[in-house]
């Protein structure tokens, strides 16, 4: 059986400190040689059959190999899955489309809010599908929304091994898919129901491809790779493509064939992009605008302007119409600071740079190792794929001027997992030269330093844990610099120590994350306080920390550290009712409700009483809409609770012109829908209710004037089937 092999091949000789040659901790930890194209299968060799292929691996990997990544799997699995139910219906805004979805097929092509096609999500649809098709099977409960994105985060771990594992030793596999697994944002978000699960994977599949087509140049892979990012767009636009630069490039410089079958190669692959990501959104440009739902989050009821607009450029310039405004250009903005060092500050930190530090000092010995290469190095282009991934978005993320949530910064953790995963094996391999040895130490030094730092930032959660991730990850870094003149158990206890110093601290804010329930637009990894938008970087509003209040403040971690299972009578499907905290910061029992009549907001949904339940569920099989609400937060709860459509007016924000006044009259003149749900804030409750000359505003205003109030309980309705008289 052949094995990949690393460019320069290792002189055989005698046994040096580290060990004899050949001896099976070499093999684990030392990176494998790569001959000048990949190997093909031996002549005649018998193949396996497939249980022994899939328990024992490779014939040439140690006999723990196989067994350590499954065990890897199904540890991510088990964690993942740990106390899932607690977010309830996590962001009932994507949790009332999946419901829509399961119930109309029309609803899940698009991506609608509601069953009778109001209007869609502010995302295309392919992340909601997974989860509608997962709730037709087994029912709308918590488990059936949230266990996909289980399984995506674990086939990200996966990927990321496999990437890695194919150039590099089975140790160098396992620590990198350990490094994604116990990023805390990458916890946080495989059991959430954002797009950014789906993304985060399709981007690592994409990447591992790439890695795969550099090997031997087959078309394949690239098209494959072009498929990938092509549906990554269609669970969230443009993001997709912000690793485009780097792999084109990579390959076009990089590939084993001649340059002009390498732009052909990219060409086919660039229009696999567009058809894997092009034909729903051909579909939908061309489907008459009049027998399908308004477009979410766009102000022409276009697909295409919200892709380049408020999905688009409007997130890199803080520009984006029918937002809640942009960022701070350079300073300081209502999405937090800009600037190289955001990744790193108080309000993102804790989320995703444990090991970023590391990472960057990685790969840039990554670099330097295979400097003198031919151009062909896999290797190399090992870490200018996954590198050159990392950096961008690294860029893109500090800079951006528009929407920004600490979450976003998933798409950070394959790339960084598999650097640190690559780079410690390529020094390993080399830690007999004093510059291995000594940049492995200074790797170690920087997550423990940096892991002190965050930790510090909430300390009062396990306050013993810095000290010994510093002292830790100091003791092993001394060890390292030795590595090479170690007697072998000892260089592998040094590196142990290292790894287990640099992961206990995310591994930390990992547990937290999992033991806590998260609900609404924003949540966060990590204890309560690790991730504050603080300083009055406020939203609309003012004050430091939440809308109505401030601005985007710590969203999701429910009262008493997480148990928040509170009011709201139940939701469907046996699913416990949603604790939220309010949009400060501060939990509390009632929905984080923005204004009074228990609705919601902008970014949590709006608690629902049982008599209110019982109100809208009223004849609701008599109408198109049992109710109409001012944003899709506010809709999207009365939707989850009662399992009836509910309009979203004006769709997330309350600024889409969608419906219009007067169709939302022709509506009521029709009797297709019930009542109206008001948030006890002169229709307010979102960015476009309640005041001003916005779409939402008139049809509120209309709505008060002319249809009886009805109150259940806080709660605030309007029966727009009984017009008030006089």
């Amino acid at each position: 059986m052949t094995t990949h092999l690393d460019d320069t091949a290792r002189t055989a000789g005698p046994a040096g400190p580290a060990g004899p040659a050949g001896t099976a901790d070499t093999a684990a930890w030392s990176p494998p040689q790569e001959p000048d194209a990949a190997p093909a299968p031996g002549p005649g060799e018998p193949k396996r059959p497939l249980a022994a292929r899939i328990w024992r691996g490779r014939p040439e990997d140690p006999r723990w190999a196989r067994p350590a990544f499954l065990g890897l799997l199904l540890a991510t699995c088990v964690l993942y899955l740990y106390n899932l139910s607690a977010s309830g219906y996590a962001n009932s805004f994507y949790s009332a489309a999946v419901q829509a979805g399961s119930q109309s097929w029309k609803a899940f092509f698009f991506g609608s809010l509601d069953s009778a096609n109001a209007i869609t999500v502010d995302k295309p649809p392919a992340a909601l599908w997974p989860m509608a098709l997962s709730v037709k099977v087994f029912g709308l409960n918590s488990w059936a929304i949230l266990v996909p994105e289980v399984l995506m985060g674990v086939g990200s771990v996966a990927a990321v091994y496999a990437s890695v594992r194919r150039r590099f030793s089975p140790a160098s596999g396992l620590i990198a898919g350990a490094v994604l697994a116990l990023t805390p944002v990458a916890a946080l978000m495989f059991r959430f129901n954002n797009p950014d699960a789906m993304l985060a994977l399709l981007m690592t599949v994409a990447c591992y491809l790439v890695v795969r087509a550099l090997e031997d140049g087959r078309t394949k892979w690239l098209v494959w790779a072009g498929v990938a990012i092509g549906v990554a767009f269609l669970a969230k636009t443009l993001q997709a493509f912000l690793i485009l630069p780097p792999l084109a490039i990579v390959y076009a410089v990089c590939a084993p064939v001649p340059l002009r079958k390498r732009f052909s190669q990219l060409a086919l692959a660039t229009a696999a992009l567009v058809v894997s990501g092009g034909w729903w959104v051909a579909v939908v440009e061309l489907w008459p605008a009049s027998s399908r739902p308004y477009i979410g989050g766009s102000q022409n009821n276009s697909f295409l302007e919200l892709t380049f607009g408020y999905n688009g450029l409007g997130r890199l310039n803080g520009e984006e119409t029918g937002s809640v405004g942009g960022g701070g250009g350079g300073g300081t903005g209502q999405w937090g600071e800009t600037g190289w060092d955001r990744m790193f500050n108080s309000e993102i930190g804790a989320q995703i740079s444990w090991l970023l530090p590391a990472a960057l000092i990685l790969l840039a010995a990554g670099l330097v190792a295979t400097r003198r290469r031919k151009r062909t190095s896999v290797t190399r282009g090992a870490f200018l794929v996954w590198g050159g991934s990392l950096l961008i978005t690294t860029v893109v993320f500090s800079f951006m001027a528009g929407i920004f949530h600490q979450y976003y910064t998933i798409a950070l953790a394959p790339y960084m997992a598999a650097v640190i995963g690559m780079g410690t094996g390529i020094l390993w391999e080399k830690r007999s030269g004093i510059w291995a040895s000594l940049t492995l130490a200074a790797a170690s030094v920087a997550a423990a330093a940096w892991g002190y730092v965050l930790l510090n930032r909430t300390p009062d959660h396990l306050p013993w844990l810095k000290w010994l991730v510093l002292v830790g990850g100091l003791a092993g870094a001394l060890g390292l610099v030795f590595a090479g003149r170690l007697p072998r158990r000892l260089a592998l206890a040094a590196a142990a120590v290292s790894v287990l110093a640099a992961l206990a601290g995310p591994t930390a804010y990992t547990l937290s994350t999992v033991d806590s329930a998260h609900t609404g637009s924003i949540p966060t990894a990590g204890p309560a306080g690790a991730s504050m938008m603080g300083g009055g970087r406020g939203g609309p509003g003012g004050g430091d920390g939440g809308f109505g209040g401030g601005g985007p403040g710590r969203q999701g971690q429910q009262g008493q550290q997480g148990q928040g299972q509170q009011n709201g009578g139940g939701l469907p499907g046996g699913t416990p009712g949603q604790g939220r905290t309010a949009p400060g910061g501060q939990a509390n029992g009632d929905g984080g409700r923005m204004g009074g009549g228990g609705a919601g907001g902008l970014i949590n949904g709006a608690t629902v009483t049982d008599e209110a339940k019982k109100l809208l569920g009223a004849d609701s099989e008599n109408y198109t809409w049992a109710g109409a609400a001012i944003g899709s937060q506010n809709a999207a709860s009365y939707q989850l609770a009662t399992g009836d459509p509910v309009m979203a007016i004006g769709g997330f924000n309350g600024t889409d012109p969608s419906p219009t006044l007067a169709q939302f009259k022709q509506y009521v003149a029709d009797g297709r829908i019930h009542y109206f749900i008001s948030s006890g804030s002169g229709g307010g409750g979102a960015m476009g209710g309640g005041s001003g000359d916005g779409t939402s505003a008139q049809i509120t205003e209309w709505i008060e004037a002319n249809f009886k109030q009805v109150t259940v309980g806080s709660a605030t309705f309007y029966d727009l089937t009984q017009e008030t008289t006089g």
